[in-house]
This record gives structure tokens, C-alpha cells and sequence, in this order.
């Protein structure tokens, strides 16, 4: 007879699992492990690096602290150290300091209701010894010294395997320091889940300046391990002004208004600065504390941007910080694992308030608007800087009224459809033009402004890289270019032009010249690049297949690779970051694979986008997206590598004639020429840095008038 598990079940048959209980018998209840139970909790409670060092700057800021500094290493996951100046802990204490609910703020129940404290469970270390290798050193002002204790899985732990577990004395400061190493080494799955370090430190710069801008008083500083500057420093003396100023930038502090409200029927008080009608940004930024936690609330978050939508242009948003105090018995902060969200009574009645005084600051400040308007009238003398016009007061119709306005950046200009026709094409064209020049002129990309606001870098290893390219500067050619006077293109299929730099005459391979200079740029404007719109959006994976087949087409048979895997990994790679991308780099990809745009690096020349196919495969191999510095040097240098001009074929011989040239080519090599001797050139001048690399292979001193001098002075 056959047994009946050896006979397959339809497909799509959920099987039993094989039980020796009897089917009829309930399945009993049993406790669960107690480490079970602590690891669902520690997971519940710390969610990401940023969750442990929120509960820890907490911690700090309640022990009376007035330095904090954060040592951050792969975004928190090998380290995560917090050091304060507070009052430390007993070393009678430190036995069941990682224990679940071990506290020094509660009592009884009725005590939430009048909590004032940060922390008050007592299962923030607990939760995190359980996922990861804990060290405390601390000492209080009545020690002698300090005491280091380990913890793992919530009790005391021996340093080294052997030793004991005991606390030990040693040297330190009055204070606390906790060390938190290989967070979740015991959770593989949630370890998995965090893919890049560098988002995770921006997790937590951004937590940290947040308490860095509420905690008056307190110092804070937050650095990566190793590195010798700090991403944010904030003194404890400055200001709340200051303390924006420094983390958010000064465009943000120099447009604040200050607001307050209070009402003693709701049981609260606010205050706080916001950006007035001047500024504004694609999305709101909303720095919210209640009670002196950073919380969040989607309908805070609502109501202000709805009270701003009367004041900003369409899809701007504001800065707020938001400090709200309400009465401890009206708020009920024991409702979400990681007190993220809380619970108030009148809420709606306590955000209308609030509301509505900022609506009244910003009515009292937004008395007046500025738009930018520019005549332009055939034959007239055009000025570089548009004229700005108050056209809201009186005051404006009145000659004094009247001010100039830089020209903007062409980093923050937007390329647009090219092929439309542009305004100057209608003015008559001057006697002597040909019409060429005409049909060069006429090909000249369009560009419009956008209200993107600057960003400030403060990322360590994008100033590293700057400060490697100003080390390896050479001044005697630097000062060269910043000075020279261009000749002329000697051969545009080996890239080489003339200029001259004093009294002498230099051969410059200006492929080389402009790869410097586009990599130079893609770190000084890190983050603040314009860009070019393709219209309609590319198919990311139609382009990546165009250059997989070239490659594959003169790969050897060693190198034999399948198209559509080499595609299909690079598609993923680019938008598995297309978030990381936008964001520094603007090259703008959405979840469907569409290619919507990528940077602009430099404004009246547009680089080869038969070479588009070929970079976007490049980013794939070529790019180290494991490590954030070398991947923001070899994105950059793929990225210089694209913009730098192609190599076109010499000019016909004796037995040739201009017409053997394809029109594209010859179309080409006039733009190429007209935009190396007025715009890369120019742009060298004003601001590439020769280095010491560019000097050994590519410049080559033709002559010198002295030594010509020296030459023919016999003659």
C-alpha cells in the first residue's frame, strides 16, 4: 500500500505539518522564552541606529548634561558612542542597569501623568544590550574614578571570556560614556535590511540637530569614527538662531520669524521660529517637540503647511520649529514603543491656536512681494542682471524703488526643450552675419530658472576629496590658466589647443583640461547641480541596451556576457539609489526605470548623448556603491568623463574636400569649436586647479620668447 505522504497534493495545496498530537486536541499555551521576549521588544523599541541614539541623547540631556559628542561609525551599525559631562551613574547601580523596567524616574503608574522627563521605562539600554555589544563607563562627582562595565542580553558580561564580569575601575572624566558596537550581530535579518551606511548617518545628523536646536544650553557634536572635522559642532552658548544658523543653514536663519501662543482653557504654551513669506522649499521641514520630545504629528504638519499655502507660490513649503509644552496630565506619551507619537486632549483647538498666530505673523511681515519681470526690446542695450520691482507698494512707481539682482547661478538653471524656438530668432540680423552663425546660434540650448533652494555639503568625505585635489594642486600652472590668453585648437581628434601664459606658448590637451575641471566641479557643487530634462523621459533600460550590445559585439569569448542580465543589474543598481542620486546628484530616475534627467554640470555646452548609453553602463561596474567616498569619487569621475568632448576626425586631405564630412560631424566639430574657445577655456580661467598629474602628461611648453630671443638674437 502506499503511503499516502508519497503522493503529491494539487498544486497550490497547503500542506500540514506533521504532528504526533492528536487533531482534535487544542495546542497548549507555553511562555515564551525570556530571550524571545526581549529581542521582540528590543525590536520593537530600536528600529534603526538613529532610534538607540535618540533614547541615548535623551538619557544624557536627563542626566544633566551640558556636552554631548557622538562618534558615528558605518551609520551606527559597527558604532555608536555617546559621551556626556551629566552626573553619571552609582556603581551600585550599574548591576541592573540593563534590566527591563529598572528606572529612576517612576514609581508608581500615576506618575506618567505628571512625567517631565525624556526617558522613564527604563528599557532603552535594556533593549539595546540585547542586540548588540554594550560598554558603560561612568563616574559620578563623588567617585574617585571611573568604573567600565559590559552588558549582553541585559546583564553584566565579562570584558574577555574568563574574566570577571564585576564593574572595573578606571580613568575618566565625570560623566557617562556608552559604547553600542555591532548593532543587531544577533538580528541578521534586520542587519540586512540596512544597505547604506551614509543614509543612516544622515539619520542621524538629523537627529542630532534637532536636539541640537532645542537643548539650550547643551553643546552637541557628531563625527564619523576617524575622521578629524565633526559633520556638526554647536556651542553651548549659542543661540537658537545660532543653533538653526549652523544646522540648516544661513538662507533659513536670516528669513525667521519668531511666534508664541499659549492658552490657559487647553493647558499649553508654544513657541518657536518660522520661515516667513520670503523662503520657501520643496518639501516642509517641521522640527516638532512636545514636552521637550521630538515627536511627529502628521496633522501639525497639515495645519502648517495649509496656513502657509496662502503665503508661499505653489509646492512651497516652510522651516518650523515648534516647541510645545502641555499640561503632563493632558498628554499620554505611553503610546508608541519609541514615544514617537503621543496623545494630547484638545488638539485641534491647541493646533488652530497655534496657527493662527503664525498666520498673523506672516500677514504682519508679508507686506509687500517681489517678482522678477525683464524687457526685452529688439536693438536695445541688454543688462546681465534683471531689474527687480516692488509691484505690490506705493513705493514702488517711484524711480528709488528700483534695484539689480545678480545674475543667477547656472547651477540652479533647468535645461529645457531645445527645439522650440527662442525669442531671438525674431530679431533682425545684423549686416555681415552669416547664416551659419545664424544656425549655430539658433541650436544654443534654452534654460529657465527654479527655486531650489542651496545646500549646504557638510559631508566629511566630499571635503576630503576637495581638500586631495588641493593638495595635489600645481600653482605655477594653476596661475598659468587663470592668466593665459587662448590661441586656438590645434587637433580636435587628439583634443590639443594653444594658449599662451606670459611669454610662453603651451600645447594643452584640453580632453585632459576638461576632465579636471568637470570632476572639480562635480565636488564644489555637490549637491546644487542643475539639470537637463529629457522630453520625453528615456527608457533606462533601452538606453543601458544600446551599450551592452556594442560591448558585447567586440567582447572576446572569454568576456561572453548575456545583454539582458548586464541590463537588468544595472537598472536595479541605479534605481534601487535613485533617491541617493536625485539628491546630490540630480540625476532623476523613478521606480518604473524611466530616466527623467542628469546633471548640469556646465551652462552653453551640452556633451554627446551618443555617449548617454555608454556612462549609464559605466555607473554600473565602474561605480563603488559600498563605500561612500570612492562612490562619490568614481560617480564624479564617470560623470567628467561623459561631459568631456568627444574625439572627432581630423580635416580632409589634399584629396578631400570639406563636403566628404558627414553634415552631423561638421555640425559637431563647429559646435565643439565654438564652445572650447568661449566657454571651457573662459571657464578654466576663472576656476580649474591644475594638478600635479595634469602637468606630467598633459601640457607641453612649445615656446618661449626668451629662448627665441637667445636664438635669433645673432641674426
Amino acid at each position: 500500500m502506499v503511503d499516502a505522504m508519497d503522493i503529491d497534493e494539487p498544486r497550490g495545496t497547503k500542506r500540514k505539518a506533521p504532528s504526533s498530537i492528536d487533531e482534535g486536541a487544542p495546542h497548549r499555551i507555553k511562555a515564551l522564552d525570556p530571550d524571545v521576549v526581549n529581542k521582540i521588544a528590543a525590536g520593537e523599541i530600536i528600529v534603526a541606529p538613529v532610534h538607540a541614539l535618540k533614547e541615548l541623547i535623551e538619557n544624557a540631556v536627563d542626566a544633566g548634561s551640558t556636552s554631548l559628542d557622538v562618534v558615528v561609525k558605518e551609520g551606527g551599525l559597527k558604532l555608536l558612542q555617546i559621551t556626556d559631562n551629566g552626573h553619571g551613574i552609582d556603581k551600585e547601580d550599574l548591576p541592573i542597569l540593563c534590566e527591563r523596567f529598572t528606572t529612576s524616574k517612576l514609581k508608581k503608574f500615576e506618575d506618567l501623568s505628571n512625567i517631565s522627563t525624556y526617558g522613564f521605562r527604563g528599557e532603552a539600554l535594556a533593549s539595546i544590550s540585547h542586540i548588540a555589544h554594550l560598554t558603560v563607563t561612568t563616574r559620578t562627582k563623588n567617585s574617585d574614578y571611573s568604573f567600565r562595565a559590559h552588558y549582553d542580553g541585559g546583564k553584566l558580561s565579562p570584558a574577555k571570556p574568563g574574566q570577571s564580569a564585576e564593574p572595573k575601575p578606571t580613568a575618566g572624566r565625570i560623566g557617562t560614556q556608552i559604547s553600542v558596537e555591532d548593532l543587531f550581530y544577533n538580528v541578521p535579518t534586520r542587519r540586512k535590511a540596512f544597505r547604506s551606511p551614509s543614509d543612516e548617518y544622515n539619520k542621524i545628523i538629523d537627529m542630532v540637530g534637532r536636539y541640537a536646536i532645542h537643548c539650550a544650553g547643551v553643546s552637541f557634536s557628531c563625527k564619523k569614527h576617524g575622521d578629524s572635522g565633526t559633520s556638526i559642532t554647536v556651542p553651548s552658548q549659542a543661540s537658537t538662531i545660532d543653533r538653526i544658523r549652523q544646522i540648516h543653514g544661513g538662507a533659513v536663519a536670516s528669513e525667521l520669524i519668531e511666534f508664541t501662543a499659549s492658552d490657559q482653557r487647553w493647558g499649553f504654551k508654544a513657541s518657536g521660529w518660522a520661515t516667513n513669506a520670503n523662503y520657501h522649499i520643496k518639501k516642509t521641514t517641521l522640527l516638532l517637540f512636545i514636552n521637550h520630545r521630538s515627536v511627529e504629528s502628521s496633522n501639525i504638519k497639515k495645519a502648517v503647511e495649509q496656513t502657509y499655502s496662502a503665503f508661499l507660490p505653489k509646492n512651497g513649503h516652510p522651516f518650523v520649529y515648534l516647541n510645545l509644552e502641555v499640561d503632563p496630565q493632558r498628554v499620554d506619551v505611553n503610546v508608541h514603543p519609541t514615544k514617537r507619537e503621543v496623545n494630547f486632549l484638545n488638539e485641534d483647538e491647541i493646533i488652530q491656536c497655534i496657527c493662527e498666530n503664525i498666520r498673523d505673523k506672516l500677514a504682519a511681515v508679508d507686506t509687500s512681494r517681489t517678482f522678477m519681470t525683464q524687457t526685452l526690446l529688439p536693438g536695445s542695450m541688454l543688462s546681465d542682471a534683471p531689474i527687480l520691482k516692488d509691484v505690490s507698494s506705493p513705493a514702488a512707481r517711484t524711480p528709488g524703488s528700483v534695484r539689480k539682482k545678480t545674475r543667477p547661478n547656472e547651477n540652479y538653471l533647468v535645461r529645457t526643450d531645445a527645439s522650440l524656438r527662442k525669442i531671438t530668432s525674431m530679431f533682425p540680423t545684423a549686416p555681415g552675419t552669416s547664416s551659419n552663425d545664424t544656425t549655430d546660434a539658433g541650436q544654443e540650448p534654452v534654460y529657465e530658472t527654479t527655486d531650489r533652494e542651496p545646500i549646504l555639503c557638510r559631508l566629511t568625505s566630499v571635503r576630503e576629496l576637495r581638500s586631495e585635489v588641493r593638495d595635489d594642486m600645481h600653482h605655477e600652472l594653476t596661475e598659468i590658466f587663470a592668466n593665459h590668453t587662448f590661441v586656438g585648437i590645434v587637433d580636435e581628434k587628439r583634443r590639443l589647443a594653444a594658449i599662451q601664459g606670459g611669454v610662453k606658448l603651451f600645447l594643452i590637451d584640453y580632453g585632459r583640461a576638461c576632465f579636471e575641471y568637470f570632476y572639480q566641479v562635480g565636488l564644489t557643487d555637490f549637491g546644487n547641480f542643475g539639470t537637463i530634462k529629457f522630453q520625453p523621459a528615456l527608457d533606462l533600460r533601452e538606453v543601458l541596451k544600446i551599450a551592452a550590445e556594442q560591448e558585447k559585439s567586440t567582447a572576446t569569448s572569454d568576456n561572453d556576457f548575456e545583454v539582458d542580465e548586464v541590463v537588468e543589474a544595472v537598472a536595479e543598481q541605479l534605481i534601487e539609489r535613485r533617491e541617493m542620486l536625485i539628491e546630490y546628484f540630480s540625476f532623476e530616475i523613478t521606480p518604473a526605470g524611466e530616466l527623467l534627467s542628469i546633471p548640469l554640470l556646465l551652462k552653453g555646452y551640452t556633451p554627446s548623448m551618443a555617449k548617454l548609453p555608454r556612462f549609464l553602463l559605466r555607473l554600473g561596474p565602474r561605480v563603488n556603491w559600498m563605500d561612500e567616498k570612492l562612490c562619490f569619487e568614481t560617480f564624479l569621475k564617470e560623470l567628467a568623463t561623459f561631459y568631456v568632448p568627444e574625439q572627432l576626425p581630423t580635416l580632409p586631405g589634399s584629396d578631400e574636400t570639406e563636403e566628404d564630412i558627414p553634415d552631423e560631424i561638421r555640425t559637431r566639430r563647429s559646435q565643439i569649436r565654438r564652445v572650447i574657445e568661449h566657454t571651457f577655456f573662459p571657464a578654466f580661467k576663472a576656476r580649474l586647479v591644475a594638478t600635479k598629474s595634469f602637468m606630467k602628461g598633459g601640457v607641453l611648453e612649445l615656446a618661449s620668447l626668451k629662448g627665441l630671443y637667445r636664438v635669433f638674437e645673432r641674426c
